[in-house]
C-alpha cells in the first residue's frame, strides 16, 4: 500500500527544497503543486509562465484528485505531494484526500512576503495561502481527532535531521538520511514553472542555514505581513 503524503504550504515556504528532500528518497515519488494549472486557468491570475504552466498540466480538477489518489508513480510505496491550499478555488479540497497523511509546512510571514515579492507581483494577503493553510489545518485536525503535523521552515533549516526525522515518524514513515542532501540543478519532476520559481533551490544540494533576523517591511508589505500573522501563530503552536 503506498502512503501517500500531502504536504500543504504557501509559496515561498522552501516547499521546493522539501519536494527535492523526500524526492531524493529512493522509496519516494513526487508531485509538483498538481492543482498550479487548474488555478491559473481559473482564476486568471497572471503569474509569470502563466500559460505554459496551463498548457503542460491537466487543469480538471475532478481528473487531478483522481491522479493524485490512484497508483504511485513507478508503484513507489512513498508519495510525497506539494500541494499549496490558496490554489483549491475549485470543486475540490483537502476533504477529497480522505486516505492521505496530510502536514502543513509554514514560516514567518514576513520572510513570505519579501521572498514573493522578489518573484511576483503581491496584491493581497489571499495570494500567500496563510488563512486557507489554517482552514485545511482545522479541517484536519477535526477530521483525525488530533492535531495534524506542521512543521516550520526555520526549524527545518536549524536542525534538518532533527525535524525532518520527526515529521517521518508523526508521518508513519522511516526516517531515511538521504533526505538531507540532493543533486543540484532542475529535477525530471518539477513543473514547467521552475524555470522562473526555481533558481535558488536549483543552486542548492541540500538545506540551508537558518534564516537571520526577519526582513523589515514597510508600507503595503508590511500590512500584508500582519494580515497573515494570526494563522500563522495559531499554525506555529502546533510546530512539531
Amino acid at each position: 500500500m503506498t502512503v501517500r503524503i500531502a504536504m500543504w504550504s504557501g509559496p515561498r515556504n522552501i516547499s521546493t527544497a522539501m519536494m527535492r528532500s523526500f524526492g531524493a528518497r529512493s522509496d519516494c515519488a513526487v508531485s509538483d503543486e498538481p492543482f498550479y494549472g487548474a488555478f491559473l486557468k481559473h482564476s486568471g491570475e497572471p503569474h509569470p509562465m502563466a500559460a505554459e504552466t496551463i498548457a503542460d498540466m491537466d487543469c480538471d480538477w475532478r481528473s487531478i484528485v483522481e491522479t493524485q489518489s490512484g497508483d504511485a508513480p513507478e508503484n513507489q510505496p512513498v508519495w510525497y505531494q506539494k500541494h499549496m491550499p490558496h490554489h483549491m478555488i475549485g470543486p475540490v479540497s483537502i476533504a477529497d484526500f480522505p486516505e492521505h497523511r496530510h502536514a502543513f509546512l509554514i514560516r514567518a510571514p514576513e520572510g513570505v512576503v519579501a521572498s514573493y515579492r522578489a518573484k511576483n507581483e503581491l496584491r493581497r494577503p489571499e495570494m500567500l495561502g496563510f488563512a486557507k493553510l489554517r482552514e485545511y489545518f482545522d479541517f484536519e485536525t477535526e477530521r483525525a481527532g488530533a492535531p495534524a503535523p506542521v512543521v516550520d521552515s526555520d526549524d527545518i533549516l536549524r536542525d534538518s535531521h532533527r525535524t525532518l526525522s520527526r515529521l517521518c515518524s508523526v508521518l508513519g514513515i522511516s526516517w531515511d538520511p538521504a533526505m538531507l542532501s540532493w543533486e543540484k540543478g532542475p529535477h525530471e519532476d518539477d513543473g514547467v514553472w521552475g524555470a522562473h520559481w526555481y533558481d535558488k533551490v536549483n543552486a542548492s544540494t541540500g538545506f540551508g542555514s537558518a534564516s537571520g533576523p526577519l526582513p523589515e517591511l514597510e508600507g503595503e508589505y508590511a500590512e500584508v505581513a500582519e494580515a497573515c500573522r494570526g494563522d500563522y501563530e495559531a499554525l506555529k503552536a502546533h510546530a512539531i
